[in-house]
């Protein structure tokens, strides 16, 4: 075996299988089927990375098909969000396809079905069917309608179209086998009454295709050539193929339906429905709230698609479910951003630094370099003056020996500027520090070449000039769920693992250079961690998200439990 053998998954050797045994790999063609019920989240971005990425490998067309047969949850809004986000992942389609394309093909299929004896209407209750299908260990009880006449059951299901009935009082199922060892099998539903508008065809429709009827024909009509799903549709692949069975021409592709492991990540939910309801709840601000596991959310917190893209590969294609911890993911959008992120000063807890030798009124630029991990990314001047912004927790008016940030009696280098020293502190009614007294030592200017230029000290601060500085809004954010599996206990509600503390908003101080930043730029803060500009950033209000820090926080939590 080859060393690229070696590295194939799974899906790519199924693939590699099928070209060996004369599949033509002009006859490749993938998709990515979303329903428009919601917005795309992080497992569907593994997803869409596998169907697209095959894509990519065998140079093959790649379908962006929308499952839109429920009118009743589906909207225009989630098909626009979810085209953007493929989009901006880096991907293009081929084909932009939508189930509702097929409504009149799927409904002509299952007039021939019934004409062929192979499905019926069904006027019993949902209950009813329910209780009749039986259990995994018990066989199920036929429908008393199972043996309708061809006539009788043509005729009601046109009448279902036509609208005469009310949801619930008649249903079209497959008739396959009331015994089956798959539950799936026995006598599934293929159509239901929804009396609701849909996105697409308005009122044309009052009788929707389910999701097993509508998803391999689907396929078959777009000719797609491998249809990729997640391990709980595995049960559904033999229903998948009973149906292709009975459209299937010979001198056609025949799609292949294969399953993957869902990738979970910790510390978060991905399902539409719970997601739905952080919204409505107002736990999270909306769909793209920077804590919500979304794309789009991700996007807006100041993850790349590189990123997303890394992690997606990095975790791989597998057999079995598994929890990712949610810590790789922000590795590798950390990993990404410190590669192409500008270097900047920002103060978000500041206390007022005078240096008092700094003649009063004077102001310089000091050159600093933008990102050091890219050469070509050059430099840019920043304003220094006599009053500075810096961390309160980087003074202390004591310290032992391990503290290298400023204290009374100590040095310290500005970041790109001087070294100063800590001579006194003015102190509040209420003993905090508001103003740190400090002089400078005149030579000592970073880049100027002198002796004194190059004198050692423990400690590095950044800083931003108070003259300068440009206050803005920081949005600091941490995991929206403080248990990493907040959905899988069955004694309480995942809205119990809710962490109180996944927002803080406060004011801080950023160089000038960031005024002309625009929405979505990123940014590293100096020892503080990746930013960028949200959406509800304006000229006269910068907003900052807080995208990752430099370091795993939560790294150092659960090593001191």
């Amino acid at each position: 075996m080859s060393e690229g053998e070696k590295s194939l998954n799974f899906i790519e050797h199924i693939i590699e299988e099928d070209l060996k045994n004369g599949f033509s790999k002009e006859d490749l063609r993938f998709r990515f089927p979303p329903e428009p019920n919601g917005y795309l989240h992080i497992g569907h971005a593994s997803s869409i990375c596998l169907n697209f990425g095959l894509g990519l490998r065998y140079n093959a067309p790649v379908n962006l098909r929308f499952d839109d047969t429920n009118p009743a949850k589906e909207e225009q809004e989630y098909v626009d969000a979810i085209k953007k986000d493929v989009a901006w992942l880096g991907y293009k389609w081929d084909h932009e396809c939508f189930a509702s394309d097929y409504f009149q093909k799927l409904y002509d299929w299952a007039i021939f079905l019934i004409r062929e004896g192979k499905a019926y209407v069904d006027s019993q209750s949902s209950d009813l069917m329910a209780e009749q299908k039986g259990t995994p260990t018990t066989v199920g009880v036929a429908s008393p309608f199972r043996d309708r006449s061809v006539e009788e059951n043509l005729d009601l299901f046109n009448r279902m179209k036509n609208g005469e009935f009310k949801e619930g009082e008649h249903v079209l199922r497959a008739k396959i086998d009331m015994a089956s060892s798959n539950m799936l099998m026995r006598d599934p539903l293929m159509y239901r009454i929804l009396h609701k508008a849909h996105h697409r065809t308005n009122t044309d429709w009052c009788i929707y295709p389910m999701y097993d009827w509508t998803h391999g024909e689907s396929d078959y009509l777009e000719q797609v050539s491998h249809s990729f799903c997640t391990l709980e549709f595995a049960m559904h692949r033999e229903l998948y193929d009973w149906f292709l069975d009975q459209v299937y021409d010979t001198k056609k592709t025949r799609p292949k339906q294969r399953e993957f492991a869902r990738r979970n990540l910790s510390h978060t939910i991905v399902s539409k429905r719970k997601l739905l309801k952080l919204v409505q709840e107002g736990v999270v601000t909306s769909w793209d709230d920077p804590r919500m596991p979304t794309i789009s959310g991700m996007r807006r917190r100041g993850f790349t698609p590189e990123s997303i893209r890394n992690f997606a590969d990095t975790i791989g294609i597998a057999k079995r479910d598994n929890l990712i911890d949610v810590s790789l993911l922000e590795f590798h959008v950390r990993e990404h951003l410190n590669k192409i992120t500008t270097r900047v000063m920002g103060v978000l807890d500041p206390v007022k630094v005078v240096i008092t030798n700094y003649p009063e009124g004077q102001e310089e630029w000091l050159e600093i370099e933008n990102n050091p991990e890219d050469t070509e990314s050059g430099s840019r001047e920043i304003p220094f003056s006599r009053e500075i912004y810096i961390e309160k927790a980087d003074f202390k008016e004591e310290a032992n020996k391990k503290f290298f940030r400023l204290k009374l009696g100590g040095e310290v280098r500005l970041k790109g500027g001087y070294i100063i020293k800590a001579e006194s502190c003015t102190k509040d009614t209420d003993g905090n520090i508001t103003e740190i007294q400090c002089t400078y030592d005149t030579k000592s200017k970073s880049g100027s070449g002198t002796e004194e230029s190059l004198r050692k000290v423990k400690g590095t601060l950044h800083w931003v000039s108070v003259t300068h500085a440009i206050e803005s809004e920081i949005r600091l954010y941490d995991r929206l769920f403080t248990d990493e599996s907040p959905d899988t206990h069955k004694d309480k509600d995942f809205m119990e693992f809710i962490n109180p503390d996944s927002l803080e908003v406060i004011k801080g101080f950023v160089e000038p250079s960031l005024k002309e930043a625009k929405v979505g730029d990123g940014f590293q803060f100096q020892r503080m961690g990746y930013f960028n500009i949200d959406t509800d950033s304006t000229p006269e209000n910068l907003v900052f998200n807080k995208t990752v820090g430099l370091r795993d926080s939560w790294a150092k939590i659960a090593e001191k439990k």
